[in-house]
């Protein structure tokens, strides 16, 4: 038959245990000592004195709640003093009642044996004491570990699910169908080294045939970086339009940058207006890298015409430039993100690799050549991009035939 104990019964039996274990010690003591003792008085001291130690320590804790450390020992000790001349009285006199001495009164055998019991009372309730003050600090310790990793844990996924629906509005913000003028296609790849990034492209249509692009990366990543590329991206579809120069755009959205960017803040950027008729793109670079071109013979060319970063400089004059795209020529519109990214040993794409991998794709369509480019850069750094990456790939058809 099976008897189920409840937690406190358990508890009890095996402070009895320790205590039966503490009389048997004692004895021994005494008897290499060659002490005359009592296995019976052993016992019943023991027993008694240790059950009044633990109900001492107890009643202890109970009052001491709340109070400085300094006013729990203040207590503990007068408790533990008061509590230990009781304890001992009343144990010696259960004794007294068992076995009476031969001749003597009560009074004179607590007299003569008192000492022992009461120190070890004293000792064995300040080690209770200190023991339950341990393992309370310890357990509150461990309460507190688990409430903050627990707060921490909430915060950390409220924060991944703002991510998140940052990361959703950023991918609205991107073109969602990328407009397309006749005799060209163009095709557009955003790669953010965090849930969010600090890049941005756009093409925007501004007649039947003639569409502008745009291609931008704020300094810095995450979330900050992503408020400022999307006022980038607000500004630049509220100036652009078909009578709008790629400078004049440049310009403006300069203007509104300084006057609004936080210090240390900045936004490189290339804007350009291709015209599908004349097959001409004109363009201004505001401190971006520079694009590439690679004609219909691998050939490869970089369009070196620049101008100052935005957000920095408010009275800078940006120029307008502009390149004709040949039959079968592939423009690059890149961000960092691409040529940064770096080799287990440090070594980055690079922009002569860029060139290279684009020349060698001349034959391809505008979207192998975006795509296996793309799949060079991840290869290369092992899919750990140090920043975000885009790109922007712009081809001219070749004629049918």
């Amino acid at each position: 038959m099976n008897l189920s104990l409840s937690p406190a019964v358990r508890r009890f039996l095996s402070q009895q245990q320790l205590y039966l274990a503490i009389a048997a010690a004692v004895y021994v003591v005494f008897w290499t000592m060659n002490l005359t003792s009592n296995v019976v008085t052993v016992l019943i001291y023991s027993v008694l004195l240790g059950n009044s130690a633990t109900l001492i320590v107890q009643t202890v804790m109970r009052l001491s709640e709340g109070r400085s450390r300094s006013q729990q020992w203040l207590i503990f000790a007068g408790t533990l003093l008061v509590a230990t001349a009781i304890a001992v009285t009343i144990s010696t006199y259960v004794i007294y009642w068992i076995a009476p001495p031969p001749r003597g009164r009560f009074l004179r055998f607590l007299a003569s044996g008192w000492k022992f019991p009461s120190v070890v009372t004293i000792i064995v309730g300040t080690v209770l004491f200190v023991y339950r003050k341990t393992k309370e600090g310890l357990e509150k310790d461990k309460l507190e570990l688990q409430h903050s990793v627990e707060i921490e844990a909430a915060q950390r996924e409220l924060q991944e699910q703002e991510l998140q629906r940052a990361r959703e509005i950023q991918q609205s913000l991107l073109p969602k169908q990328i407009p397309q003028v006749p005799g060209f296609e163009i095709e557009g790849a955003w790669e953010p080294a965090r849930v969010v990034g600090g890049d941005y492209y756009d093409v925007i249509r501004l007649g039947e045939n003639k569409v502008a692009i745009c291609i931008a990366d704020v300094v810095g990543k995450s979330v900050s970086a992503a408020l400022l590329m999307a006022n980038v991206q607000a500004t630049v579809r509220a100036f652009a339009a078909d009578a709008a120069s790629p400078a004049w755009l440049c310009t403006r959205v300069n203007s509104v940058l300084c006057n609004n960017i936080a210090t240390g803040k900045f936004v490189t950027m290339f804007y350009g207006v291709l015209d599908g008729l004349t097959g001409t793109f004109q363009f201004s670079n505001a401190g971006h890298l520079y694009p590439i071109v690679v004609d219909n013979a691998g050939n490869a060319r970089r369009l070196d015409e620049g101008g100052a970063l935005l957000g920095v400089l408010p009275e800078w004059e940006y120029k307008d430039c502009e390149v004709r795209l040949e039959s079968g020529d592939r423009l690059l519109l890149f961000t960092d993100g691409i040529t940064e990214a770096a080799a287990g040993d440090g070594e980055e794409f690079g922009e002569e690799r860029v060139a290279r991998v684009s020349s060698g794709l001349s034959a391809a369509s505008t979207c192998e050549l975006k795509n296996q480019l793309m799949s060079e850069v991840k290869a290369f750094c092992n899919s750990q991009l140090q920043d975000d990456a885009t790109l922007v790939v712009v081809g001219r058809n070749r004629p049918i035939g």
